[in-house]
C-alpha cells in the first residue's frame, strides 16, 4: 500500500514536471514571437527615418547628369521662374551608376562660398552652447540652492518662455535687439541663444534629483558654496550637461528663422539659411553640401551618445 502510493506520488510529480516544462516553452515561443515582431516593426521604421539621410549621401556623389536624369523634373521651373507639373515618375536611386567626386570638389576647392556659410554657422552655434551652459550652470545653482516663492515664481516663468515656440518671441527679440542697436550683428543670434530658458529648465530639475545629505556631508567637512558647486554639482551634472550640450548644438546648428530675420546681410547667414537658396538651381551642390552639414551634428552625437543616455536615465543617488 505505501509502495503503490509512492509510485503514485512519482508518476504525479512527473506529470506536473511536464506540464511545467510545456507551459514555460508555450511562454517562451510567445516572448520570443513578441520580440521579433517589436524588432521587425522598429527596424522597419528605422529604416524609413534613415532613408532620406541614405538618399542624401548616396546621391551626393552622383554626376550632374545624373542627378538631372533622374530628378530634373522636380526642380525644373518656367520661363517666369515658377515651378513646373511633374508629369513623369521621379526615379528615385541609392545607388549611383558612376562614383563622381566633382561636387565635394566644387563645394570644398572650387567655392569658397559654402564653406564661409559653414564656418558661419560654427561662428554662431559654439558660443551659444558653451555660454547658454555656463548661465544654465550658475542659475540652476541658485535655484536649487535657495528656494524661495519669489525663485519658484521666476522658474515658473522660465518654464512658459520654455513652452513657447521662437516665432512667438521672434517679434520681441526683434525689438529689444533694435533698442540695444545690435541688429545685422552676430549678438543679435548670440544673447536670445545664451539666456534661452532650455538649458536652465533641464539643468534645474537634474540638479535638484542631488540627495541633500550630499551637499550637508560637504558643508560638515568645511566646504564652501564655490567648492559645492565646482566639486559635487558639476560632476554628478556632467552627463546632463553633455545632454543638453547637445541637444543645444542640433537645435541651433539647423536653425532658420533666427538669421533671416535679425541678419539682413547674407554674407553673415549661416548654410542652414544657404541650402534652401542652393535647392533653387543646383541640386546635384545641395546634396554634397547637406551631407557635410549632417557631418558635425551626427559626431556629436555618437560622441555623446552615452551622456545622452546617461542624462535622461539619471536618478541621483549616493555611491558608497
Amino acid at each position: 500500500m505505501t509502495f503503490r502510493k509512492s509510485v503514485l506520488k512519482g508518476t504525479g510529480t512527473a506529470l506536473s514536471d511536464r506540464v511545467f516544462i510545456k507551459k514555460k516553452k508555450k511562454r517562451d515561443r510567445r516572448t520570443f514571437e513578441k520580440r521579433a515582431l517589436a524588432t521587425i516593426i522598429a527596424a522597419f521604421f528605422a529604416v524609413l527615418f534613415l532613408m532620406p539621410i541614405i538618399l542624401t549621401v548616396t546621391n551626393s556623389f552622383m554626376s550632374a547628369s545624373e542627378i538631372s536624369s533622374n530628378y530634373g523634373q522636380v526642380f525644373s521651373t518656367t520661363d517666369t521662374g515658377g515651378k513646373t507639373y511633374i508629369s513623369e515618375k521621379v526615379n528615385l536611386k541609392f545607388i549611383p551608376d558612376i562614383v563622381s567626386f566633382s561636387q565635394y570638389i566644387t563645394v570644398l576647392l572650387k567655392s569658397p562660398d559654402y564653406l564661409f556659410k559653414f564656418w558661419n554657422s560654427v561662428i554662431l552655434v559654439v558660443p551659444i552652447v558653451g555660454f547658454q551652459l555656463l548661465v544654465a550652470a550658475l542659475a540652476s545653482y541658485g535655484f536649487t540652492r535657495y528656494r524661495s516663492r519669489i525663485k519658484e515664481i521666476i522658474f515658473f516663468v522660465y518654464i512658459i518662455l520654455m513652452l513657447m515656440p521662437y516665432q512667438v518671441t521672434l517679434v520681441p527679440n526683434y525689438l529689444v535687439s533694435g533698442w540695444l542697436n545690435i541688429i545685422d550683428t552676430r549678438w543679435a543670434i548670440w544673447l536670445p541663444g545664451i539666456f534661452s530658458p532650455f538649458a536652465v529648465y533641464l539643468l534645474t530639475k537634474f540638479m535638484r534629483r542631488i540627495p541633500t545629505s550630499v551637499i550637508e556631508a560637504a558643508q560638515i567637512d568645511g566646504a564652501g558654496e564655490w567648492q559645492i558647486f565646482r566639486r559635487i554639482c558639476m560632476p554628478l551634472c556632467k552627463g546632463c550637461m553633455c545632454s543638453i550640450a547637445i541637444l543645444i548644438f542640433i537645435d541651433y546648428w539647423n536653425m532658420v528663422e533666427q538669421p533671416l530675420i535679425l541678419l539682413s546681410d547674407e554674407a553673415m547667414h549661416p548654410l542652414s539659411v544657404f541650402l534652401s537658396k542652393i535647392n533653387a538651381g543646383e541640386i546635384g551642390l545641395a546634396f554634397a553640401v547637406a551631407t557635410i552639414y549632417m557631418v558635425p551634428t551626427l559626431l556629436v552625437f555618437l560622441y555623446g551618445e552615452d551622456y545622452l543616455v546617461e542624462g535622461i536615465t539619471y536618478q541621483g543617488g549616493i555611491k558608497g
